[in-house]
């Protein structure tokens, strides 16, 4: 039995095998050490192409120079740090660069205020140390020790989420490429290929700016919002699609009609004004991203197959567009409000459907 089909959530390394696997056997490139493929596979691998007869599907729809970038920089001795708004898929490139690279995407740390500097280097297992005293046996090893000894790729999710003075524990890693482990009176130097790829959000509460020491050991990219309205559509799509799939939701995917205008909704919302640059709007104080657009959509299609018709349809499209954009601040009801009114009533017969059905919702 797969154990793979019980499982809610594959890495991509798994999600993803057939395409790692059928682009190792056409890889005719040199690769670096420690990486499973080179960096020309690897790029396939994240913006989509062919090799041989299977295809790839693109991981990453953006700017492709940053992609190249990105792999570029895991190639030297700096570590990559992905920065961007909420729902711009830094973890998800992040995760993708990892799995094409080494194959095992697993060592994470999720930064959080309450991550410490032991999470980063090494913590011991107590018990054992009581009974025995330091030993290696009773060292237990954070995602970038890990990284280090096997000459892999650690990921550090939210990095600016963390204390500064735990960010900073980073900086003689990334310099020195060692940890010192003075209970055992020796140092882990770090195998060839082992990097470090870390996100960090520009916009949410509980951000912590990172020092100037520890952003000179990092390439910064900055990954952008979609350009546009039809890239937006396109990842929004593909990303439901896949999703659907995994979840085994048991309704029909959105209409393209549907998904265009959540994300008209949600650009509108996000930059101050209509597509058509002809009226301004208020932005809600919650985030309003991409990510948000395809979470809307997926659960519009769990409430579309279990309550529903099993198609979605704007009642189920209104439920979602009140939960991603009324959150807990009584202003973001008021902006709601004034978008339904003032943008979305105007917009004709198309929209007459969802506008009763979100009017409803939000009384």
């Amino acid at each position: 039995m797969d154990t793979n089909l019980n499982v809610l959530r594959l890495p991509a390394e798994k999600l993803y095998a057939h395409e790692i696997e059928a682009l190792k056997a056409v890889d005719k490139d040199a690769r670096p050490a420690g990486w499973q493929l080179s960096p020309k596979a690897v790029l396939t691998y994240i913006t989509g192409g062919l090799a041989g007869e299977t295809v790839i599907t693109p991981k990453y729809i953006g700017h492709t120079r940053l992609v190249e970038i990105a792999i570029a920089t895991l190639l030297t001795d700096r570590a990559l740090l992905l920065i961007g708004e909420p729902g711009t898929a830094k973890s998800w490139l992040s995760e993708n660069l990892t799995a094409a690279i080494h194959g095992d995407s697993s060592k994470v740390i999720q930064g959080t205020a309450g991550t410490s500097e032991e999470q980063i280097r090494y913590s011991w297992n107590y018990a054992m140390l009581l009974a025995h005293g330091p030993s290696d046996a009773a060292l237990i090893r954070s995602p970038i020790y890990r990284a280090m000894e096997t000459g892999g790729i650690a990921r550090f999710e939210e990095i600016s989420r963390c204390a500064s003075e735990v960010q900073d524990a980073l900086i003689s890693i990334l310099s020195e490429k060692t940890i010192s482990i003075p209970e055992l009176g020796k140092e882990v130097s770090a195998a060839r290929g082992f990097s470090v790829i870390a996100t960090a959000n520009t916009r949410d509460r509980g951000v912590n700016d990172m020092s100037a020491a520890l952003k000179r050991r990092f390439n910064i990219l900055v990954l952008p919002s979609p350009a546009d309205l039809e890239s937006e559509v396109e990842i929004v799509r593909k990303r439901v699609s896949e999703l659907a799939v995994n979840y085994e939701l048991g309704a029909a995917l959105p209409e393209d009609d549907a998904v265009r205008k959540v994300v008209t909704i949600f650009r509108e919302l996000r930059s101050g004004m209509t597509l058509d640059s002809k009226e301004k709007v208020k932005p809600p104080g919650s985030v309003i991203s991409t990510a948000e657009a395809i979470s809307l959509l997926t659960n519009s299609m769990a409430l579309a197959a279990s309550f529903g018709s099993g198609s979605v349809q704007d009642a189920d499209l209104a439920a979602g567009l009140q939960g991603a954009i009324v959150k807990d601040d009584e202003k973001d009801a008021v902006v709601w409000k004034e978008y339904l009114e003032n943008v979305m009533k105007k917009r004709g017969s198309g929209w007459r459907g969802l506008y009763h059905a979100c009017r409803e919702m939000n009384p």
